[in-house]
């Protein structure tokens, strides 16, 4: 059966008798139909087992992360666990494209499965509206007589829109009275999205969206959101975006899923007020993070854990032999060919993940190997010999929850080890270009950076504006330990190129953009969109998967 037709031969919960399983009673709920509902209660901050999912460096076989999660998170509540797994929402640019939906597979899904992959709650939606608003008062302003004398040539927020069109990265506005380059972001990238996963109050909200820079003015002095009085505009556009989304599993475990940063391009991670509110409700959270360990665990141990005084408990890496190959070098047809020597070189990648999780940021780790059909007892046992006791085999998406049960003893046993010692890549008072040295060195595994002209020059202006200390968010291909995507393995002796800077002074980091990657991503030439179906009489959709 197909992804949708197994999350419709199970039979859902209301999702009001979801809440319950949190404490949480109608009248702390905004519904949403009967299967999903905005979490409305201002809960009390409390301290549970936070795990974190992340993977190797990504391949086109796919990790199947998502899937591991919520295989996870049912796996603890069969355990007898007070669980809660939180998520981050699809955009539809990968929905529509070649990535696919978010809500994991086979027997570990997260339901409906179509809502969520496609409008939700409108959260991605208000935050495309609260961006472009900005966009527009923006440009207003300039036309209208440019009071605060903005230059046109040196404004740094952009408009997005959250689907991929590669026509929208280098477009030219004609605004009447003078013309401007614009480059459009995708909303997963944008600051805005940036700003909800970090507020934590509609007041918080206010004044990120307020500290937005704009630009600067013909003096080369900043111009912020607030100067353009948007922010009061923006944040009640956000208001109801604010609040987390409850949904659940299909064996019925609370998830709440909340804001989609990708992990490439942005932080990757859901919003602190999700991952906060899941922490209140419930004993054991399990949350994870966009592509490898390099992108979205970095981001989330070194950024949001920072940011929002998270502790994790446990980290999970989840691998695949598929994947494994491909990082040996096999082609990704021959994938599903036994290939043992092509899985011991591919094991160098998960290695390095392994050891950057043990020893650069001291916490428990998990391996576990996301069982497929065409593994061979000879492949999985190569996996076993490298990571002995480490590993454990996990069949969630044939069996569930019940095929996690031995993954889920494995992390209820990590999560009692001391994680006292938890520590960063980088230092806070490091600087700007320290930060990333640490983190091309010390998480990548290169000898160096390269700096192109263009991010010399914003380096200049980051440090004018004294904005140095702030965090970094690598903005790289998620194929590659590198800023390459065809160095795969774990490559050595590779220097990362950056080649521009984008300051995000409402979310208060900078992005740091590499090699080739681009912040508005384009369709396949065989995007998913063209085998999606709706069918006559009661729209019922296939080809979402």
């Amino acid at each position: 059966m197909t992804d949708i037709e197994i999350a419709k031969s199970v039979k859902t919960q209301p999702i009001g008798k979801i809440a319950k399983k949190l404490g949480l009673k109608n009248k702390d709920l905004l519904f949403y139909g009967n299967n999903c509902a905005k979490i409305c209660k201002k809960v009390k901050e409390k301290e549970a087992k936070l795990i974190l999912v992340t993977s190797i460096n990504p391949t086109k076989a796919g990790e199947g992360k998502t899937t591991v999660s919520i295989g996870l998170a049912d796996a603890l509540s069969r355990l007898g666990k007070k669980v809660c797994l939180a998520l981050r929402e699809p955009s539809l640019g990968p929905v529509f494209g070649i990535k696919g939906g978010a809500t994991g597979g086979g027997y570990a899904q997260v339901v409906p499965m179509e809502d969520i992959n496609l409008h939700f709650t409108g959260d991605f939606h208000a935050i495309t509206s609260a961006n472009n608003l900005l966009s527009a008062m923006i440009d207003n302003h300039i036309f209208q007589g440019n009071e605060l004398d903005i230059d046109p040539e040196k404004i740094f927020f952009h408009r997005c829109l959250d689907l991929n069109d590669r026509a929208l990265r280098n477009i030219t506005l004609n605004c009447g009275k003078y013309s401007r380059h614009e480059e459009f972001t995708i909303t997963a990238a944008s600051e805005v999205m940036a700003i909800l996963c970090l507020a934590e109050n509609l007041n918080e909200l206010k004044k990120m969206c307020g500290n937005i820079l704009v630009g600067l003015n013909r003096k080369g002095k900043p111009v912020y959101a607030r100067d353009l009085k948007a922010e009061d505009a923006m944040t009640i556009l956000l208001k109801d975006a604010l609040r987390p989304n409850l949904v659940q599993t299909l064996e019925g475990t609370p998830t709440i899923i909340h804001c989609g940063p990708f992990a490439n391009i942005a932080h990757g991670c859901n919003s602190v007020i999700a991952t906060k509110t899941a922490c209140a409700l419930a004993d054991y959270v399990v949350t994870e993070a966009g592509f490898g360990a390099d992108l979205g665990a970095e981001k989330f141990l070194d950024f949001k854990c920072r940011k929002a005084g998270l502790k994790p408990s446990c980290v999970v890496l989840v691998l695949t032999i598929k994947a494994l190959k491909l990082h040996g070098g096999v082609a990704f047809e021959d994938v599903k060919k036994e290939n043992v020597s092509a899985v011991e070189k591919g094991i160098a990648n998960a290695l390095k993940h392994y050891h950057n999780i043990k020893e650069i940021y001291n916490l428990p780790c998990v391996v576990t190997l996301n069982k497929y059909t065409t593994d061979t007892d000879e492949e999985i046992a190569k996996v076993k010999q490298c990571f002995g006791e480490n590993l454990v085999v996990n069949n969630v998406w044939g069996e569930g929850g019940k095929g996690g049960l031995l993954l889920a003893e494995r992390v209820i046993s990590s999560t009692e080890l001391d994680n006292s010692s938890f520590s960063f890549a980088y230092n806070t008072e490091d600087s700007l270009e320290e930060k990333i040295d640490k983190l091309v060195k010390k998480v990548y595994g290169g000898k160096g950076v390269k700096y192109f002209d263009l991010a010399l020059e914003k380096l200049k202006l980051i440090k004018s504006l004294k904005k140095e200390k702030y965090p970094v968010i690598m903005a790289k291909t998620q194929y590659s330990l590198s800023s390459d995507e065809k160095l795969l393995g774990a490559p050595q002796n590779f220097e990362v190129e950056i080649k521009d800077f984008e300051i995000r002074n409402g979310a208060g980091f900078v992005v740091a953009v590499c090699g080739k990657i681009l912040l508005m991503p384009g369709l396949s030439k065989t995007p998913a969109a063209v085998n999606m179906k709706i069918h006559h009489p009661n729209g019922d959709i296939t080809g979402i998967f």
